[in-house]
């Protein structure tokens, strides 16, 4: 990987911080959240870098208002209760290609637990304006269940309305401070 070490911020303007699960058993309903921040320390030896990230529940956007509310409510997100969602990397294996794994603990509703986010480095570039700018994509599934997310309606076909199973889609662009 050829980021240089140093403190860089995520760029909401150029980040995605989405997610994926499926409706009625038969398609995917994507959505992004609008509001967060978050801080990669990258170290000269980029297993030993470290990031937090913060993410405004209340931001969810889905395309449709309707859900957006529902999704909002005590149902899912319970975003009065608990207006922010965490990630807070614990260890990164990433060779020098950028590719590896980042693990870290994903706080949803006040619960904890373990995730690991496969990585890929998207390259480093210095922008027209002078900063130095790194990205990267990362994914992982987690099962909402296990973070108390558990409204569901059965289909008179089998199954459910959504799916327990969510991906997690990182597209980031980070600027060096």
């Amino acid at each position: 990987m050829t980021v240089n070490a140093g403190t860089y911020t995520l760029d909401p303007a150029h980040t995605n911080i989405g997610f994926i699960a499926r409706h009625a058993m038969v398609t995917k309903v994507r959505g992004t959240f609008e509001e967060f921040e978050g801080t990669i320390n990258v170290a000269e030896n980029i297993n030993e870098s470290s990031a937090d990230v913060t993410i405004k529940t209340a931001s969810i956007s889905t395309g449709n208002e309707d859900r957006d509310g529902h999704v909002k409510g005590d149902d899912f997100f319970a975003v009065e209760q608990y207006p922010e969602l965490t990630f807070k990397a614990t260890t990164f294996n990433v060779d020098e290609s950028g590719e590896g794994t980042v693990e870290g603990e994903l706080t949803i509703k006040g619960t904890t637990k373990p995730v690991t986010l496969k990585v890929e480095d998207a390259g480093v570039a210095e922008d027209p304006f002078g900063n130095t700018r790194f990205g990267f994509e990362a994914t992982t599934k987690i099962n909402r269940l296990d973070y108390g997310i558990d409204f569901n309606a059965p289909l008179k076909t089998g199954g459910v309305l959504v799916s327990e199973e969510i991906k997690i889609v990182l597209e980031v662009s980070a600027i060096k401070q």
